[in-house]
């Protein structure tokens, strides 16, 4: 049995578009949305314990251990598993902001699945484990799934979408925008129009069209100027959009120059990166499908 692997990554995600179709008896919101993976992550290291117990071992800023999604996804493999005897140490390196909207919580905790299945060998499917994710929050089945994807359903109906080679400036407004919040409020449509994934254009030309839009934008912009100030500054560069529940907002460009100009004018104010659109995800092949 292996006992390590180190800087594993979990990548950032964007939501090309997000609307919110409707609301589920359980209060589950229904989504469509186009998710894209980027070159941008966090890094997680892994070691295998003979013990059983499952040990953060670095300080995550606003996570207490028991509370972490990556301590949770651990337990709850091991227990789907069967594997009580085997535990981990597990070290988080964040890179992706907390309540950004990149869904690092989520991808950390998927990465922590695959990991852990391979090091652990249990032998667990990508559907088996996308199952377990999803036990977790809406977003880890996506990052289990490997591609980037046109999600439905509460994120975790996937059809895997080819998508366009772009360059990504993302700007951190500085402000983190607590999803629940986003998703309780009055002022939340939750009634746009339902489309199919043919009605939106081929997925090289959605990002220079005006299809779509981030229903949850208007909120989180209204209740946190500094999300609303960034979209607007970037704007002036192209179709900007606030990804997930926000607070990060993002413009792509079919160069890397492109990016690099406009990252040269960002307030310094503000966290500005650039990113690389990726197809997969570059632990995808740990998994059997």
């Amino acid at each position: 049995m292996q006992a390590s692997l180190y800087n594993c990554p979990a990548p950032a995600k964007l939501n090309l578009f997000l609307h919110v179709t409707g609301r589920r008896a359980d209060g589950y919101h229904l989504l469509q949305t186009v998710f894209q993976l980027l070159d941008r992550s966090d890094t997680l290291d892994f070691s295998v314990r003979a013990d059983g117990r499952i040990h953060r071992t670095n300080d995550v800023p606003g996570v207490p251990e028991e509370t972490d999604l990556v301590v949770r996804a651990a337990r709850l493999l091991q227990t789907a598993a069967g594997k009580p005897h085997l535990g981990a140490d597990i070290t988080v390196h964040k890179q992706l902001p907390m309540g950004g909207g990149l869904g690092g919580g989520s991808s950390d905790a998927a990465t922590t699945l695959m990991v852990l299945n391979h090091l652990w060998q249990t032998g667990l499917n990508r559907t088996q484990l996308m199952a377990l994710g999803l036990q977790l929050g809406a977003d880890v089945p996506f990052f289990l799934f490997g591609r980037n994807a046109f999600a439905e359903g509460v994120g975790e109906d996937l059809v895997a979408l080819e998508t366009a080679n772009r360059w990504f400036v993302v700007i951190e407004p500085g402000v983190s925008v607590p999803t629940a919040i986003i998703f309780s409020s009055e002022e939340l449509t939750r009634d746009t129009k339902v489309v199919r994934i043919t009605d939106f254009p081929e997925a090289h030309n959605l990002l220079d069209s005006d299809f779509g839009k981030n229903d949850l934008e208007v909120v989180a912009a209204k209740q946190f100027p500094p999300v609303a100030e960034a979209i607007n500054w970037l704007k002036t560069y192209g179709n900007a959009r606030m990804t997930g529940s926000g607070a990060c907002v993002f413009c792509s460009f079919e160069h890397e120059h492109q990016a690099d100009e406009v990252l040269k004018q960002v307030p310094s104010k503000w966290i500005a990166w650039k990113a690389k659109a990726m197809q997969e995800h570059p632990l995808a092949q740990l998994i059997s499908s």
